[in-house]
């Protein structure tokens, strides 16, 4: 038998669900937006029934009639995947709260998600981007400065964008950054990204008038903003051009690049998840997988045996 209270309603189960994601999980805005939208469509499918079906009132029969038919929408399997993650956290929540004592989603399966291996650019390919950057033009050493730290810190683009002045160590050569769910960690931060942040930092930047609240930020736009991650997106999209580069490559792509250089250099992968910040060591792994890869196809090209020597 179920635990119940009286008439428990969608508005109060998402609500504490909204409150049990940022409070106890820490997961970031976004993270919580895209699960309370999930559970909204969880929500609508129970509506239909007549009469409605409270939250505490779903079985899994009702979940896979839901999955399955929002998987006939054509919906990718990445993201049928998020939204059973999301289905899943939700009844997590409800036992805790103990308004449930059976979890419908323990038999509960997602659909099989083949994982793809990110695209990466190979350091002569981030040596020709870093030299596409036009230093003669207005905001050229904050551009190097970007490419630089992108690739010399494996940083997401929100991470740059938010990097404060005061939590970078040029003398021990640490940068503490500000990740996923507002969770802090120390990235070690190179020479090179050190030089071009210090000339952008004594040149460019000196010459802006900063907006209220943007004193500490480091990359700003040349209104005195702080720089948004479109505009980072774009600056990315344009050295690619300008470097002839043809892969399909954004700020990210910097980032894989980071840990595929490091896993191919021998780095531990715990130390390589520690400094991308992944809360698992099973998305860090990714970078081995494509290592292998890497390894696999330089064979079958090169090797006399592979067959694929003319």
């Amino acid at each position: 038998m179920q635990a119940n209270f009286a008439v428990m309603d969608w508005d109060l189960a998402i609500r504490g669900f909204r409150m049990y994601l940022k409070l106890e999980r820490a997961l970031s805005d976004r993270t919580v937006a895209a699960y309370i939208c999930d559970v909204a469509k969880l929500r609508a499918f129970a509506e239909e029934h007549a009469p409605p079906l409270a939250p505490d009132k779903l079985d899994l029969s009702d979940l896979q009639e839901f999955t399955t038919r929002i998987a006939k929408t054509g919906l990718a399997n990445s993201s049928q995947a998020r939204m059973i993650s999301a289905i899943r956290m939700f009844h997590r929540h409800l036992r805790i709260e103990r308004r449930i004592e059976v979890d419908p989603t323990t038999l509960l399966e997602a659909p099989r998600i083949g994982r793809k291996l990110p695209v990466f650019l190979s350091i002569k390919e981030i040596d020709a981007m870093a030299d596409a950057v036009d230093l003669s033009r207005p905001m050229g050493h904050r551009d190097r400065a970007i490419v630089e730290t992108l690739y010399g810190c494996g940083l997401r683009v929100s991470e740059l964008c938010g990097l404060h002045r005061s939590r970078i160590n040029a003398l021990d050569g640490f940068v503490r950054v500000v990740g996923k769910g507002d969770k802090e960690r120390l990235v070690p931060i190179g020479q090179e990204a050190l030089h071009w942040i210090d000339l952008y930092a004594k040149g460019e930047r000196m010459h802006i008038t900063l907006k209220k609240g943007a004193d500490d930020i480091l990359f700003v736009n040349n209104r005195g903003g702080g720089l948004s991650r479109v505009a980072v997106f774009n600056l990315v999209k344009r050295l690619a051009v300008k470097a002839g580069i043809r892969k399909t490559i954004s700020p990210h792509t910097f980032r894989h690049s980071f840990a595929t250089h490091l896993v191919e250099g021998g780095a531990d992968l715990r130390a390589v998840q520690e400094m991308l910040g992944h809360a698992s060591i099973t998305t860090t792994e990714i970078y081995t997988h494509l290592d292998r890869e890497y390894l696999r196809s330089n064979i079958l090209r090169f090797h006399p045996r592979s067959g694929a020597a003319a």
